[in-house]
């Protein structure tokens, strides 16, 4: 059937009268030319494999650039490090257990409730477990070391931290959740290629560090010791200093020297503090705040705390 003459929008005259519907559907598929969507089969199949063709080489070229860029980078070694890394170079504290909700740093501990302790227990024995099963963490199990103060970690070892010097801060003793002086643990953020300045003069030790742990430094009689990241806990106020009551800190009030630089060898774990809160107050909210001590370790910044970590803690 002849419409008449083509015109440029790919209908005939005579077609282009016809009622906008049926122009659709002849637009859609027209049997007397075999077009479909202004397009016989033929000239549908060469565009297809031109764009098939083209996404493929697009592809190609950027799974390409990808493999190179990705030769340049070390799995283990950040390209920015230190100054030139988002994180910078003063590492912060982090304590456990931590609450589920979100942005809160309150430990309340129901010790007349076993089923209410038992619910911090088991975050805390989560946390742990990777330090008491070196199973858990890829790598560990082969290059362990037991570290000292006089035996560093050979090359590709890690020092092992063990759980066990944590004397009544275990799990056996139930943290002492249920005896209303619980242990909360304290562990150095990771910075990669971070050294610390240690404190090892004792004459040397800054005016606002805690007199008790000023005294602790002054006896020691191994200078190798002296190679610690100290840590330090206290009320945050003046009424807070009073209800926080007497702590002992397990194994030492510190994280030993030779599990720095953190270069992230296969198998490391962050060292750990446990501190036991022996007799705080009841039924109220302690403030606590807990610095650790490097000379390059700064606590303030524009007003900020860093270097350090605050949670409140209400016992019950």
């Amino acid at each position: 059937m002849n419409y008449g003459s083509k015109t440029t929008f790919g209908f005939d005259t005579d077609k282009r009268k016809l009622p906008l519907s049926k122009r659709l559907v002849l637009y859609a598929y027209d049997k007397d030319t075999g077009e479909i969507f202004g397009r016989k089969p033929s000239s549908w199949v060469q565009i297809g494999l031109f764009y098939t063709a083209f996404y493929i080489t697009l592809v190609a070229m950027f799974a390409v650039v990808l493999w190179v860029f990705f030769q340049t980078l070390d799995p283990r070694t950040p390209t920015r490090q230190l100054e030139q890394s988002l994180i910078g170079t003063n590492p912060g504290l982090g304590f456990r257990p931590m609450s589920n909700e979100t942005h809160s740093t309150l430990i309340h501990i129901n010790s007349k409730s076993v089923q209410e302790y038992s619910v911090w227990m088991q975050r805390l024995i989560e946390f742990l477990d990777v330090y008491k099963k070196p199973g858990l963490t890829p790598g560990r199990g082969q290059n362990i070391a037991t570290c000292n103060y006089d035996k560093p970690p050979g090359k590709g070892k890690v020092c092992d931290v063990d759980v066990k010097a944590f004397d009544m801060c275990t799990e056996e003793h139930r943290f002492y959740f249920d005896r209303q002086a619980p242990c909360i643990f304290l562990k150095l953020n990771k910075i990669y290629g971070w050294n610390p300045i240690f404190y090892d003069k004792p004459d040397e030790l800054p005016h606002d560090m805690p007199h008790s742990l000023k005294d602790h430094i002054k006896n020691i009689t191994n200078p190798d010791e002296l190679r610690t990241v100290w840590v330090s806990c206290e009320g945050e106020t003046v009424s807070d200093k009073e209800l926080i009551g007497p702590m002992s800190y397990w194994p030492i009030p510190g994280f030993p020297g030779y599990f720095f630089p953190f270069e992230n060898s296969e198998g490391y774990l962050s060292p750990l503090v446990a501190i036991h809160f022996k007799r705080p107050a009841k039924s109220i909210v302690i403030n606590i705040l807990c610095r650790a001590w490097a000379k390059n370790i700064v606590h303030k910044v524009n007003g900020i705390n860093r270097g350090s970590v605050h949670f409140e803690l209400m016992i019950d």
